[in-house]
């Protein structure tokens, strides 16, 4: 039985990267760019329905709902070489944009568009034999992403609220910002995210441009070599689901494990092996090797640095043929090694899963997400920005325009900030303490 995925991408930096995530899916499972299959294993089609559907004549069409509110991300998608294999009936867009304003997104043009939206969602969902969960592509900075995005994730979080909801989102960074407004309305989604989502992939560019400098040596990295990092990652995650394995996880398996306080649902991702073209043949792929590749601070994916907190949990999801002693001795020594790194109020706090089948191209491959509570970082930098310009009220006049209230800015800055602190209680919180109280308790009884 297969446990089908939902996708929606929301805005243009979701559909850019759904864009991307399309193509890396479709090459794995040996669809064309008409939808037609041309792959050359039986293991290609066998679940091939945790993201396709099957129309007539054999063609494999996306299950996927592309939103924006402007036309022209659409128009470029459509014009891609994978562009006709979408249904055309996928794309709804609006004609007038949120330029970058949450509260247009959330409230005013979103809210038009977001029943429309639903429709089709729903139509997919119901087709669906036991339907698993929900994956939003979407970014924090814009305004569709963000105001529109966090609508949708509601909207559906009302209507299927036993299905997993995980969201890649692409949080703003501190060097590369394309807007002044991006902390309002990072903000803003952040305080829906906490409440509404499961799981939670943080991205941002500023993190995959270093790791296209400094790791693949790319001297002028395009948004496509960044989404294609990410498409990476996102087929690793399903990969489970999709393929057979030792070992296997789905989202649901992956939530219960990763996520140890229902907030605390952020995670920092990271793909492994990462070479640049010029260095390929001097490495050899091997389970250490990508082990170590992956626990790298240079590897993640978020400008957070995990050796400034400590990992509530951890994953890693191999792919490849390779021993399942290797990998589970490999996660064992690094547990050991670096225990200052793991809260040890959570014995083997790694999970693992391996799936016999690599991507493209390689021989072997490993997705990380770790949820660790050095992700504060990214909430008190946006916190601290979202700040001084709250204080002044500084383009303040562009969200009240649109009906908001100042008390909504107020009530999400304070949700943020209390999302810091449940972080750092976890970081700095021991076994000792509870020990203690225990033995006294045990004394008490004996006594």
């Amino acid at each position: 039985m297969t446990r089908e995925i939902v996708h929606i991408q929301i805005g243009q930096c979701g559909n850019q990267i759904g864009g991307k995530f399309w193509e890396v899916v479709c090459d794995e499972h040996g669809v064309g760019p008409t939808g037609c299959y041309r792959g050359d294993s039986d293991l290609q089609l066998e679940r091939i329905n945790v993201y396709f559907n099957e129309a007539s004549g054999g063609r494999y069409v996306p299950r996927s709902v592309l939103v924006d509110l402007e036309p022209g991300t659409m128009d470029s998608l459509r014009s891609s070489p994978y562009g006709q294999i979408f249904r055309p009936e996928s794309f709804v867009f609006g004609s007038t944009g949120a330029g970058n304003n949450w509260a247009k997104g959330h409230y005013t043009e979103g809210a038009e568009l977001v029943d429309s939206v639903l429709d089709i969602v729903r139509r997919d969902a119901e087709a669906c034999d036991c339907l698993q969960g929900f994956q939003v592509c979407h970014s924090l900075g814009g305004g569709t992403g963000s105001g529109m995005g966090t609508l949708l994730i509601l909207k559906i979080r009302d209507e299927y609220p036993d299905r997993m909801m995980l969201t890649f989102s692409v949080f703003p960074s501190p060097k590369v910002s394309d807007t002044v407004v991006e902390p309002y309305n990072a903000t803003l989604s952040v305080h829906q995210l906490v409440e509404n989502v499961d799981e939670c992939m943080v991205l941002d560019n500023e993190a995959l441009y270093d790791i296209c400098f400094r790791t693949l040596k790319l001297t002028t990295p395009t948004f496509g070599d960044l989404n294609h990092l990410i498409s990476a990652t996102m087929s690793g995650l399903t990969c489970c689901l999709r393929f057979p394995g030792q070992l296997n996880a789905d989202l649901r398996k992956l939530a219960v494990n990763l996520v140890p306080f229902r907030r605390l649902h952020f995670f920092m991702i990271g793909f492994t092996p990462l070479t640049s073209r010029g260095s390929q043949q001097y490495r050899a792929l091997t389970v250490p090797q990508l082990t170590q590749q992956m626990w790298d601070a240079k590897n993640m994916m978020c400008a957070a640095d995990p050796r400034f907190g400590r990992y509530l949990t951890a994953s890693a999801m191999f792919r490849g043929r390779m021993s399942m002693k290797e990998v589970e001795e490999q996660l064992y020594n690094v547990q050991s090694k670096n225990s200052s790194y793991f809260v040890e109020w959570i014995p083997n706090n790694v999970k693992c899963s391996v799936c016999d089948i690599p991507p493209r191209g390689l021989k072997m491959a490993a997705t990380f997400i770790g949820n660790s509570t050095a992700t504060q970082e990214l909430f008190k930098r946006i916190g601290d920005q979202f700040r001084a310009m709250f204080k002044k009220k500084a383009f303040f006049h562009w969200y009240t325009g649109e009906g908001m209230d100042e008390l909504e800015f107020s009530e999400a800055e304070n949700n943020m900030n209390d999302l810091i602190s449940e972080y750092q209680q976890y970081q700095d919180s021991t076994a000792e303490l509870e020990d203690e109280l225990f033995e006294e308790k045990l004394g008490k009884r004996e006594s």
